[in-house]
């Protein structure tokens, strides 16, 4: 009898450089993929991951939070890397700048072991596309980050930008969980409203649809509009956040309902939020979390 996984998290791990509003550059290895599983992982759940890395980047996969045995690296051509420009304090603004793409998944690097879900946490266009999707929703359920269907590089000057996803329609009835920030919402769907957005996006198919934004999470079952705030006490682990937020709610939606999962979610991201890097506490630290700032 083979491994069973609660969830695997498919995507590029990054190197990344990042330059804030004052100039000062960090470069630090992330990606999705290592936000998403530690956060899964952190709440008590079983986590694969597959990735993808140049022979020489191997190092990149020491910065997982998971058991080695559960992490899967595919030799790729390249390794993924990006330039981050932040304009404010905050990181709410910024440009992106692909320095080089990883090789795209296909069905055959998707190992052939049980899991309740397959996460896609992608980072770049052309990461994976739709018949990817099509092939792995056989076999689990889809949770889908819709940023790597989303951005999009110019190949002359490396510049990320983002554009309407063409096969959306054809793709979002194979996806159960689909994960937006308010931007992404808008360009999917054309509403600035998020509450509107969501339901429009689960009357394309999308079973259920998480969109972040700096003040709160929105979760949509096509019942109800769910809503839970961001009580983060400082923005240093600002990076993640999303990754955070939405793979600890598909793993929490294994057993509990949408409003509980949400809680648990947003407490774990902005517990997540106050420390750089992926998030490394417990379940129980959580726990706490929500028993100190969400009492309500």
């Amino acid at each position: 009898m083979g491994i069973k996984y609660d969830t695997t998290v498919i995507g590029h791990i990054s190197l990344d450089y990042n330059i804030d509003y004052l100039d000062d550059e960090i470069i630090e290895v992330g990606g999705a993929v290592i936000y998403s599983s530690a956060a899964a992982y952190a709440l008590g759940h079983k986590v694969a991951v597959v990735t993808k890395l140049a022979p020489c980047d191997a190092e990149r996969a020491e910065v997982f939070t998971i058991p080695s045995k559960d992490i899967n690296v595919i030799p790729s051509s390249k390794s993924t890397s990006i330039r981050n420009k932040y304009y404010t304090p905050d990181k709410e603004r910024r440009s992106c700048t692909c320095i080089s793409q990883g090789d795209p998944f296909s069905i055959n690097d998707i190992p052939d072991f049980d899991s309740k879900i397959f996460h896609f946490a992608g980072l770049i266009y052309g990461d994976f596309d739709g018949k990817l999707i099509k092939s792995v929703s056989k076999r689990g359920k889809v949770a889908v980050d819709v940023q790597a269907l989303l951005r999009h590089v110019d190949p002359k000057t490396g510049a990320m930008y983002f554009e309407d996803w063409s096969d959306k329609l054809d793709i979002l009835p194979y996806i159960d969980y689909l994960k937006t920030d308010a931007a992404e919402a808008e360009i999917l769907t054309g509403e600035t409203d998020r509450a509107k957005a969501a339901e429009i996006l689960y009357s394309w198919g999308a079973k259920e649809v998480v969109i972040t934004h700096n003040t709160e999470v929105l979760a949509y079952d096509g019942q109800q509009v769910y809503t839970c705030p961001i009580k983060a006490r400082n923005l240093s682990g600002r990076s993640g956040r999303g990754d955070t937020t939405f793979a600890a709610y598909i793993t929490e939606r294994l057993n509990n309902s949408v409003a509980d999962s949400l809680l648990w979610a947003t407490a774990a991201v902005s517990a997540k939020m106050e420390t750089p890097g992926p998030y490394k506490g417990t379940r129980a630290d959580i726990a706490d979390y929500i028993d100190r700032f969400y009492k309500e």
